[in-house]
């Protein structure tokens, strides 16, 4: 004598997933009312909702744009919070590495503006090992002004402009030192200024008040003039790639190209100090 085995499909009077009609489930979509199985549900402000109407909400709600095109940065600074962990990653690693490996690998020298040109980035990520508020001011600073710039041009102009602005300052370098000393320059206080120029340049368009920023400038600039140690060359070179890149940036007329425009601003602020490296390194 043998005994079946009871069906497991649901009976017509239990609600099943939609989705998965041989799952019962008494748990409903508090969107649409529609039973949801464990797999199909999502937690929501209040209750669940099922994958359908999370799925359909993400299409239909809008996606937020900063003033100047970028999508909104909204929540914490992540660009900001990266670079400040790469420059603190490369600071360990400037200790922990044997020599002054990382130093003569990515700082940047004159002589190296030709046959290197990378490092007239990769120098911004370092800093001095026998000074050490040097780290410490750049990033706080950095700090303070990427959870203002970040949300406003949106995180990828935001790094644009940074990137932009730290190679503004090797080529202000450059240019302005009279002779191709062998010393190498690290640090981002030349990406610092830049920032501080993006900022002068998104107050002035917003029509803010810029003459604490004038007053910053002035005192950070002034010290570079009086300690022998600090490049006010790489300051200006920052300074004003940072204010040409938030330029191109905030004053791009808005619509459907502004993004086109914008981008191809960029690669011209680029190109410019592409033609100022090669430029001096062939008056040598």
């Amino acid at each position: 004598m043998s005994y079946g085995i009871p069906s497991a499909e649901p009976s017509a009077d239990v609600p099943v997933c939609p989705r998965h009609p041989d799952r019962p489930s008494y748990v409903r979509c508090q969107r649409c009312g529609r039973p949801a199985c464990p797999e199909c549900q999502r937690a929501a402000a209040v209750g669940f909702q099922c994958v359908d109407c999370v799925n359909e909400q993400k299409r239909s709600t809008p996606e937020y744009k900063s003033p100047y095109g970028g999508t909104l940065a909204v929540g914490r600074p992540l660009v900001t919070y990266l670079i400040i962990g790469v420059c603190v990653l490369v600071y360990i690693l400037q200790w922990v590495l044997p020599g002054e490996v990382i130093f003569q690998n990515f700082a940047f020298a004159n002589i190296f503006a030709d046959t290197e040109p990378w490092r007239m980035l990769t120098s911004a990520f370092l800093h001095s090992q026998g000074f050490l508020l040097h780290i410490v001011l750049n990033m706080y600073t950095l700090w303070i002004f990427g959870q203002a710039l970040e949300p406003l041009l949106g995180r990828i102009r935001f790094l644009a402009v940074y990137l932009i602005s730290a190679v503004g300052g090797s080529v202000g370098y450059l240019l302005l030192t009279p002779s191709f000393p062998v010393v190498g320059v690290v640090g981002a206080s030349g990406a610092i200024f830049g920032l501080f120029g993006a900022m002068l340049v998104v107050q002035r368009h917003r029509g803010g008040e810029t003459k604490q920023l004038w007053v910053l400038i002035a005192i950070n600039g002034a010290i570079g003039f009086f300690v022998p140690t600090i490049a006010w060359q790489a300051h200006l070179g920052g300074l004003i790639a940072g204010g040409l890149a938030a330029g191109v940036i905030a004053y791009a007329p808005r619509g459907k190209n502004q993004a086109l425009l914008q981008t191809g601003g960029l690669v011209l602020v680029v190109a410019l100090l592409a033609i100022a490296t090669l430029v001096r390194v062939t008056a040598g």
